[in-house]
């Protein structure tokens, strides 16, 4: 992305025509090109990620124009029919924000009007770029959402296949980072599927907040015009509308904040993940394999092949976090109404999105391909992280605990080992609910397929909103 060349203040050059030459507000005068490009030109790569769902919003607010019957039969039909060719000429690449647009507003009614004359200027009425963007922001959101929520169900289901490949492949179970008690591959995996799945079943609360239209607050005090808000609404396939027009703009960044939190959640169980995956597939661990092309190599040691995609993620899952810390700061300062500092928002809420979509994709392709060692987890397994089940042992045999505890403790320190367990009993001991022996992975598959349905209840009102303005459907499918 290029960048102003900075010049020594004493050899400022006379200012140039601006770069921009078209903006919805017109002002007549020429500005400063050094201001114009630093107020927009760093915007433009992040607009044109929007601007199908600029024309899909603005798709629905013509509905809710026509509802309120603020434009006439003709003029509806010309624009419907304008915006849905530029949704076509989008999909052709042919529709970009380019440099001497202000932003993506600019680039969508500039190129409509060119085509449609002067029914393409009624196509602002009753709304500003505030509750616009606001309006292709959520539109971008939920089809994000919904886009990795799939993708960490597709993960949780490759790792309970994973769990129940291997629930018998018994490994050390740490805490502080020394051997604790016996666990399982099967266990170990398990837990992460449940973990995606906890963040993924937490989706309807940010969902509810997202699936609120914006449009008919203009710049956040509403408009002397009697708009339907609810019919655009109902054009878009939003639940509802938000209700008080000054919170659409009081809630900038919260939203941007609590979608990129529930991203972090995920990252946070992905890094997690990762950093297991690093350390058991070790030498010094060794109960994972990780297979060699998943592994890169090393430019001076022959003998190296290192977990980059793991260690990646983990990093990644640090940014991700970086992302929500920016979304917070640029809000935490703000008074009520609109500031451009909400610009700044789309950056680190669309990173932060890709981010974690890399990072779901990638691991969705490694974990199926991992493999373990059942032979070195059982041995490491001998000792000490045997010493609670013989305390257990004893208790059934009714030794009260605390002297079961201090009489193997004893044993441990004079040296006198007792009579391990094998796996087999070590799994069966180990029945009670979500233990490593009584793993309920059905249990784990039926809430898997509990969330696909409430996710593919979504996907079709929205896809079939959204296809229905485009006319790639009938209005009413």
């Amino acid at each position: 992305m290029s960048r102003p060349k900075r010049t020594p203040p004493t050899r400022r050059p006379p200012a140039a025509p601006a770069s921009i030459t078209t903006t919805l507000w017109g002002v007549e005068s020429t500005l400063d090109r050094q201001m114009l490009d630093y107020t927009a030109v760093e915007d433009r790569l992040w607009d044109g990620r929007l601007i199908a769902w600029d024309i899909l919003g603005s798709l629905g607010h013509i509905e809710g124009l026509r509802a309120s019957r603020l434009l006439s039969q003709a003029e509806y039909q010309r624009l419907r029919a304008g915006l849905r060719q530029a949704l076509r000429e989008v999909d052709a690449g042919r529709l970009m924000v380019g440099p001497q647009h202000e932003d993506v507003h600019t680039a969508v009614e500039d190129w409509l009007t060119q085509r449609v004359g002067s029914a393409g200027e009624r196509l602002h009425t009753g709304r500003s770029r505030n509750d616009q963007v606001a309006c292709d922001l959520r539109l971008y959101l939920k089809d994000r959402l919904l886009l990795l929520s799939g993708e960490a169900l597709d993960l949780a289901e490759s790792l309970v296949i994973f769990a129940k490949r291997h629930q018998r492949v018994l490994w050390p179970g740490y805490t502080h980072t020394r051997r604790a008690m016996p666990s399982s591959a099967g266990l170990w995996a398990s837990a992460f599927a449940e973990g995606l799945l906890d963040t993924v079943e937490s989706l309807p609360a940010v969902w509810a907040a997202v699936d609120r239209s914006p449009l008919g607050s203009a710049a956040g005090y509403g408009v002397p015009l009697p708009l339907k808000r609810e019919a655009a609404a109902r054009a878009l396939g939003f639940g509802g509308v938000e209700h008080n027009v000054a919170q659409v703009q009081n809630g900038r960044g919260k939203l941007e904040a609590a979608v990129l939190f529930w991203c972090t959640q995920l990252g946070h169980e992905l890094a997690k993940l990762s950093t297991d995956v690093i350390h058991f597939s070790s030498d010094e661990y060794g109960f994972l394999i990780l297979p060699p092309d998943l592994a890169t190599g090393s430019s001076i040691m022959p003998h190296k092949r290192n977990p980059d995609l793991f260690e990646l993620t983990r990093g990644r899952a640090a940014s991700l976090e970086g992302d929500l810390v920016a979304v917070l700061q640029i809000k935490a300062r703000l008074g009520s109404g609109y500031h451009r500092d909400f610009q700044l928002l789309k950056e680190p809420v669309m990173r932060g999105v890709d981010r974690l979509e890399g990072m779901l994709s990638m691991l969705a392709v490694a974990v199926p391909r991992l493999d373990v060692d059942p032979s070195v987890g059982r041995t490491i397994l001998s000792g000490g992280p045997l010493a609670t089940d013989e305390v257990m042992r004893r208790v059934e045999g009714g030794h009260a605990f605390r002297s079961a505890y201090h009489e193997v403790a004893a044993a441990i320190r004079e040296g006198d080992w007792w009579r391990e367990p094998s796996s087999e009993e070590l799994i069966g001991r180990r029945r009670s609910t979500g233990s490593l022996g009584n793993l309920g992975l059905g249990t784990v598959r039926a809430r898997i397929r509990a969330a696909r349905r409430w996710l593919a209840t979504r996907q079709r009102r929205f896809t079939g909103r959204m296809d229905a303005l485009a006319g790639r459907t009938p209005a009413g499918a």
